[in-house]
C-alpha cells in the first residue's frame, strides 16, 4: 500500500493548524504536506513535526499575490526577480523544515515567452535547491479548477521536463487534475511514473475523498513506487468521519499505519 500524506491546508481544517499535525499522526498518516507555510514560524512548523513523528512530502513556493489571482510566478515574464525572492524565502523554509521537495508553481500566464520563462526560472530553481538536496517539481493543475494556468496537462508537463533537462526537477502528479483533464490515469502509470517525485489524490470530480481508488494504489505499488501520496482533498465533513477509504486500502494491504 502506498504511504500517505494529509494535506492539511485542506484535511483537518476544523481544528486550528496546529493541532492539524497531531490528528493527522492521530488518524494514521506518516506525513504531512500543506501549500504554503510562509504565514508561521518554520521552527514551530519543525517542533511540530517532530513532536508527532511526521515527515514532510511537499510545500509550494511563494505564490505572488494570492488574493490578488497570482498563481505563483515562475512562467509570468517581468516577475523574475520576485520569483527569486521567492525561491530565497522557500529556500530558508525548506532549509528549516528539512524538505526533500517543493513544488514550483507555473502562473496565470501562455505563449512561448511564458514558456522561456519558465524553463529559466525552474533550472535556477533547481541548481538552488539542490544545494540543500531539495527536488523541485511541476505539476499540472486542470483549467475548470485554475483557468489560464500555464501547465494544465500531464502530456504537457512531461514535454517541458525534456526541455528544463535538469535532473533535479521531476513531476508533482495529482491524479485529480489528470482525471478532470485527460481522464483515467491509470491507463497513465507507465508513461509517466519514471518521472514521478511525488502524488497526489482527491476524488472526481468534486475533490472530496478518494473512494474507489483501490484499483490505483494497486498500480502504483506494481509500479515500485515509493514516494509519499498526498491526499490534497476538501473532506464532505469531518476529517476523520471520511476516512472510510484509508481504512479500507489498510485492510486491503493487511496494514494498520498510512
Amino acid at each position: 500500500m502506498p504511504r500517505f500524506s494529509a494535506n492539511i491546508s485542506m484535511m483537518f481544517t476544523e481544528l486550528p493548524f496546529e493541532a492539524r499535525f497531531r490528528a493527522a499522526r492521530k488518524a494514521g498518516f506518516g506525513a504531512v504536506e500543506f501549500l504554503f507555510p510562509y504565514g508561521y514560524v518554520a521552527e514551530g512548523l519543525t517542533q511540530a513535526l517532530r513532536d508527532n513523528a511526521l515527515g514532510l512530502s511537499v510545500f509550494n513556493l511563494p505564490p505572488g499575490d494570492w488574493g490578488g489571482c497570482d498563481r505563483g510566478l515562475a512562467a509570468v515574464c517581468g516577475r523574475e526577480a520576485e520569483f527569486a525572492e521567492g525561491l530565497d524565502l522557500a529556500a530558508r523554509y525548506a532549509r528549516s523544515l528539512g524538505a526533500a521537495r517543493v513544488h514550483c508553481m507555473a502562473g496565470i500566464a501562455e505563449g512561448r515567452a511564458a514558456e522561456a520563462c519558465y524553463i529559466g526560472n525552474l533550472r535556477r530553481a533547481a541548481d538552488r535547491l539542490a544545494r540543500q538536496g531539495c527536488r523541485v517539481m511541476i505539476e499540472p493543475i486542470n483549467a475548470v479548477d485554475m483557468p489560464g494556468y500555464f501547465l494544465n496537462r500531464t502530456d504537457q508537463a512531461l514535454e517541458l521536463l525534456q526541455k528544463i533537462d535538469h535532473e533535479n526537477v521531476a513531476l508533482q502528479w495529482d491524479i485529480y487534475h489528470h482525471e478532470r483533464t485527460e481522464g483515467d490515469a491509470l491507463s497513465a502509470v507507465a508513461d509517466v511514473m519514471p518521472h514521478v517525485a511525488h502524488i497526489q489524490i482527491a476524488g472526481v470530480p468534486e475533490r472530496h475523498e478518494p473512494d474507489g481508488f483501490g484499483a490505483v494504489f494497486a498500480a502504483l505499488d506494481a509500479a515500485g513506487y515509493a514516494g509519499w501520496v498526498g491526499c490534497e482533498y476538501h473532506p464532505r465533513g469531518k476529517t476523520v468521519k471520511g476516512l472510510g477509504w484509508l481504512r479500507e486500502a489498510r485492510n486491503a494491504a493487511g496494514t494498520s499505519r498510512a
